[in-house]
């Protein structure tokens, strides 16, 4: 946390220079610039916990986006119940441009993992941009004595269901995803869910636990520091950030191709100028080296999107959830 603390201080530094533009590029800025100037601080709800990758991530982004928007960006943690607490907050607030939230693949999944979230995921809101993706790791600790995939599934097929697994709730990416890597490797382990991400590194990092797949920006920090060790990527490439790592598909264990997805919604109604302008001052955020580099060094990649692409990232979510839920035999909660 020292080190993100540090990185903000210098990232802070560096936004403060960047938003010293000539006076010529910010009157063109201002002239291509929707009508919509806030005139007080906005709220930006993030569901999960305070110190969380998808925290960290808004925080840096807040930073950015505040200036380029002339007022404050404040952090709100609405943490629980696998993020529909803030969801819902959002789904009620008014369509005044605020209020936003940190909207993200879980938010999609609940549609089909709960019954009754409290809201829906594509009508109750306008959805802004994708921000970041972020791989899920396969990760054990190092006290284990598991060096590699091959050994965890080894160990898994010695001991047939004995070994077990954390996850940030029944459900969630974190659940349906090793439901998927176990389908792959023939194996079986006994699922221990938790009340979400940071819950499931603990539970490793405390080897409570044989192994877990957390998102790559929450397990990354654990493993840079030797606490964690990453046996494999569920994604469609070696992640930037560990490239040593490889993808589930390299040591054969193929379909286990996750990618989890962060972005900015706001309530459904939301007058089109303020869209327009958030997702402007958004994409100008997202330019910007300083964060560019922030975001990285978190386990991020920086991806953003348009608004319909983003709307169809939802849609996409749902049915994949929809998919994986068949495969582990789950019902809705």
């Amino acid at each position: 946390m020292n080190t993100f603390h540090a990185n903000r201080r210098a990232l802070c530094g560096a936004i403060a220079a960047s938003a010293l533009l000539p006076a010529v590029a910010r009157a063109a800025g201002a002239a291509n610039a929707s009508a919509w100037r806030p005139t007080r601080p906005v709220k930006w709800v993030v569901p999960y916990l305070a110190g969380t990758g998808p925290d960290n991530g808004a925080r840096i982004l807040a930073e950015a986006v505040g200036p380029l928007l002339g007022q404050p960006v404040i952090i709100e943690n609405r943490g629980g119940a696998a993020g529909n607490i803030g969801a819902r907050q959002v789904a009620r607030a008014a369509p005044d441009g605020y209020t936003w939230i940190y909207s993200a693949a879980p938010m999609a999944a609940n549609m089909r993992m709960q019954q009754n979230p409290g809201y829906d995921a594509v009508k109750d809101f306008r959805h802004i941009m994708r921000l970041t993706t972020s791989d899920v790791l396969l990760v054990v600790n190092p006290a284990s004595g598991i060096q590699t995939m091959q050994e965890l599934v080894a160990r898994a097929k010695a001991n047939p269901g004995k070994l077990d697994y954390a996850s940030g709730g029944v459900g969630t990416p974190s659940h349906l995803g090793v439901e998927l890597f176990l389908q792959a490797a023939g194996v079986q382990a006994t699922h221990v869910p938790y009340k979400g991400a940071s819950e499931l590194v603990n539970a490793v990092l405390g080897n409570q636990v044989s192994f877990g797949m957390p998102i790559f920006s929450v397990a990354f920090p654990h493993v840079q520091g030797g606490k964690l060790r990453a046996l494999g990527v569920a994604g469609t490439k070696r992640n930037a950030a560990l490239p040593q790592v490889q993808t589930l598909a390299e040591l054969g264990l193929r379909g286990v191709e996750l990618t989890s997805w962060g972005g900015v919604s706001v309530p459904a109604g939301t007058p089109d100028n303020i869209a327009a302008r958030l997702y402007e001052v958004f994409s100008q955020a997202l330019k910007q080296p300083a964060v560019i580099t922030a975001l990285t060094e978190l386990g991020s990649e920086v991806s953003p999107s348009t608004p319909e692409a983003y709307v169809q990232a939802f849609a996409s979510e749902i049915e994949l959830t929809e998919r994986m839920m068949k495969t582990a035999k789950l019902q809705p909660l």
